[in-house]
């Protein structure tokens, strides 16, 4: 562990996001500008599970600083598909119980916004599944509606002039923000809340699971 890596004016803050096709951590030191030392993304939709772990501890080691250095997390809460998104959540929340550091809770289409260009207005879109897209727009990086899910024709007709996330064929406008949310965009969704208590963590599902308690057993008639 290289104790140069933290000074006393630093926080070391560990960013995840499963909220997409992508499986995103990072490590990022504030002190008060924002530097990322490290950072593992791999996109597959099927792997959240099996990566964030070796992704978390891959940019730890990456970077020189072991658990007992992270200050705070922060974590993409959604909106994104029931078994995707529970992993980061799951995982933020068990190790900030066990490292004793607050976890915070970040829009993940804020997160996207954060690291596209300053428009007048922007439409994030993301894959839902079923058909169907999450959005939220955004005025000068300030998220003005949503986030919500839809089929791709209800999506609003906002005048937006760019759009950042993914879906470009249903949006019909050219994409000019990253496809996922990054761990510097993480961080920047939640920095004005790093300084206090973190809000509630919850999930931004926006749907309910696919998977459904069984009912009632039928009765067989004699």
């Amino acid at each position: 562990m290289k104790s140069s890596a933290r000074t006393l004016d630093t926080v070391i803050v560990l960013a995840i996001d499963t909220a997409t096709p992508a499986v995103t951590a990072g490590l990022v030191r504030l002190d008060p500008t924002t530097e990322v030392l490290a950072t593992r993304v791999t996109v597959d939709a099927r792997a959240h599970g099996e990566l964030l772990t070796p992704h978390i501890t891959a940019v730890l080691a990456e970077a020189g600083i072991g658990f007992d250095l992270v200050d705070a997390i922060v974590c993409g809460t959604g909106p994104g598909p029931f078994t995707g998104l529970r992993v980061g959540m799951v995982t933020a929340a068990s190790l900030g119980h066990a490292l004793g550091v607050p976890v915070h809770g970040v829009c993940t289409l804020d997160a996207i916004a954060a690291e596209a260009p300053d428009t007048a207005s922007l439409l994030v879109v993301t894959d839902a599944r079923r058909r169907e897209v999450y959005w939220a727009h955004y005025e000068h990086g300030r998220r003005i509606a949503g986030p919500d899910v839809v089929a791709p024709a209800q999506l609003p007709d906002v005048g937006a002039t760019a759009a950042a996330g993914t879906c470009a064929d249903v949006t019909g406008l050219p994409v000019v923000g990253p496809a996922h949310p990054s761990p510097a965009g993480l961080i920047a969704a939640a920095r004005q809340g790093l300084d206090s208590a973190p809000g509630e963590f919850r999930p931004l599902y926006l749907r309910r699971p696919d998977a459904v308690e069984p009912g009632a057993r039928k009765k067989v008639s004699a």
